[in-house]
């Protein structure tokens, strides 16, 4: 039983590859990142080495992996027990692990590998994952329509998405790249209103039939509307349309208002992630590494 760290993607998805495609729904961080450096390249999401690892049980099957996009937090996908307490050891040893800023995992792995770190922590957030399991229409409709955003409208998605990530805390500027790629496989709508956007949502392309909804985002002056509610249905809708079986998304348990929006259309719980960090300078946050 070991874990094996490199930082080759090629190697990291021959190995990890089918664990995690085979509990795609928890594993739906580490697909979607490292589909996205498969893509993109190493730089896809900074200017940091990624690096990755995965975890040989007794029988010598890859039962799980992890991968790291610096500056953010290593991000872990379902693991064993066993794996999570060998990870823990290994942090003093295991030099890709060395400048490792935190950790996104289920709460009880994220948890575990605090105690184990042996440095000061904080909780940066607390997470939610969704499964949409029956698409609810907003009830009452807002007023307007969802469209799909077009290349025109680049400088406000800019816009919009470099407020998003304010609010969120991460740091940085939106990737001019990511938001074409997103209009070209139609993974952007817009909600409008007069003829004017009043909110924005997208998805990212299914891997393994699973889609995860992400951004949402409604400038201050149109919040309380529905407007949020009516293009995250509109979005959901979309991805089913572009072939994902299951929907996901990611909440902060820190806004109440948005955990009951999507509630309120459909969506269930599935597990609660943590994202630990070292205490002190504040890190970037992994929750969506396919925000643009």
């Amino acid at each position: 039983m070991t874990w094996t760290f490199s930082t080759d993607l090629t190697a990291y998805l021959a190995a990890a590859g089918p664990a995690a495609a085979a509990r795609p729904v928890s594993n739906t961080l580490l697909l979607t990142t490292a589909d996205g450096l498969r893509r993109r390249g190493p730089g896809a999401y900074g200017d940091g080495t990624p690096f990755f690892g995965w975890w040989t049980g007794a029988d010598g099957a890859v039962a799980g992996g992890l991968l790291c996009t610096p500056p953010f937090p290593a991000m872990l996908g379902v693991l064993p027990g066993e794996a999570v307490r060998a990870l823990g050891a290994a942090l003093a040893g295991e030099p890709l692990l060395a400048g490792t800023h935190g950790f996104n995992a289920r709460r009880p792995d994220a948890e575990a590998l605090a105690e184990a770190w042996g440095r000061p922590t904080r909780i940066a957030e607390e997470l939610r994952l969704y499964r949409l399991a029956g698409l609810i229409a907003p009830d009452p409709a807002p007023a307007g329509r969802a469209r799909p955003a077009t290349g025109a409208d680049l400088p406000l998605l800019l816009e919009w998405t470099t407020a998003f990530r304010a609010e969120a805390g991460v740091a940085g500027s939106p990737s001019e790249a990511v938001l074409r790629d997103r209009i070209s496989y139609g993974g952007l709508r817009l909600w409008e209103h007069a003829g004017a956007p009043v909110s924005l949502a997208g998805f990212s392309r299914p891997i393994g039939s699973v889609s995860r909804v992400g951004p949402v985002y409604t400038p201050p002056g149109h919040r309380g509307r529905g407007y949020a509610a009516g293009v995250t249905h509109a979005v959901s809708e979309a991805a089913y349309a572009a072939g994902a079986t299951e929907v996901l998304l990611f909440t902060d348990l820190a806004n109440p208002t948005s955990n009951g929006v999507y509630l309120r259309l459909g969506y269930t719980p599935v597990e609660d992630r943590a994202e630990i960090v070292a205490a002190g300078p504040s890190y970037e946050t992994g929750l969506d590494l396919e925000r643009p």
